[in-house]
């Protein structure tokens, strides 16, 4: 029988898991795992959980959304350990559990972990932080943090929704220069993402033949902040349509992303909020963790 640390978040979407773990652990011992349970407290609990007790785990698996996955991650990549990891989505939007696949249904996710194969998936890292699928910058970033949980926990994804509609007035241009493949792009931008997601704040669908989660290549996406907010519209519909030739979206693939301001800029990963002052070097970790999917 295999170990198994089961780390959740109780405040994680509106709090459902916590209604199914009793459902959860049984599916796990069907699928002849044996559960230790552990909930989380406060921002970090997750990684710190991992990097003190994973060695002891066959398989060590967290329950909540982006954010916790990625505190996951990062307990395992500071640790060392290479063991196989699970993730049953239980967060507001899930982005990265909707590029994979994974059931919304925790029960049957548990399930399918225990069935499951691991593959290697890319992880990328910020300074000395790790982001699972995105790192994002403009327009909306600060939705996915700044919104309240409680909020979170009654709309749903509409929560970010509506934040974001109170965000509209504040759209400013970001000036930032960028490095990538030995090539340079300089300009005011509205938005810019650094990812290895399908799906980034629930809101853009890249082309899933243009995504690879194991390539070793991150997928970039800027948003060239129209002289003209009439032109928003035709921007978002280009989105929309994924039609990244549109004469203010620039769509790229790269291992390694420096980017340079003036002023200090304000990040998003996982959801979680980031800054950098001046430079900072975004880089793909090939094959970093192996997730069972």
């Amino acid at each position: 029988m295999k170990k198994v640390l089961f780390i959740v978040n109780p405040c994680a979407g509106k709090m459902k898991i916590m209604k199914d773990l009793l459902e959860i652990d049984r599916a796990f011992y069907h699928g002849d795992c044996d559960v230790d349970i552990y909930l989380t407290n406060k921002k970090g609990d997750a990684a710190e959980k991992v990097k003190a007790s994973g060695k002891n785990y066959d398989i060590v698996v967290c329950g909540g959304g982006d954010g916790t996955y990625n505190e996951l991650i990062t307990g395992m990549l500071e640790a060392g350990l290479t063991l196989p990891i699970g993730y049953i989505p239980a967060g507001t939007t899930n982005d990265f559990a909707s590029t994979l696949g994974l059931s919304q249904n925790p029960v049957t996710a548990a399930a399918n972990i225990t069935a499951g194969t691991p593959r290697p998936f890319d992880v990328g890292k910020f300074g000395d932080s790790y982001f699972s699928y995105i790192a994002s910058f403009g327009a909306f970033t600060s939705t996915s943090y700044s919104t309240q949980q409680q909020m979170k926990n009654v709309f749903g994804h509409s929560a970010y929704v509506l934040e974001g509609i109170t965000d509209l007035a504040s759209i400013k241009p970001y000036h930032v220069r960028l490095e990538a493949n030995g090539k340079v792009y300089e300009d005011d931008y509205l938005f810019g993402a650094i990812c290895n997601s399908t799906s980034i704040a629930g809101l853009i669908k890249l082309d899933e033949k243009l995504v690879n989660l194991s390539d070793g290549e991150f997928e970039i996406l800027l948003i060239r902040m129209p002289r003209l907010l009439v032109d928003l519209p035709k921007i978002f519909l280009a989105l929309k349509n994924g039609d990244y030739s549109e004469k203010h979206i620039t769509f790229l693939h790269a291992p390694t992303v420096k980017v340079k301001t003036k002023e200090k800029l304000e990040w998003a990963l996982d959801g979680e909020h980031a800054e950098s002052n001046g430079e900072v070097v975004l880089k793909n970790i090939h094959s970093a963790v192996n997730l069972i999917v």
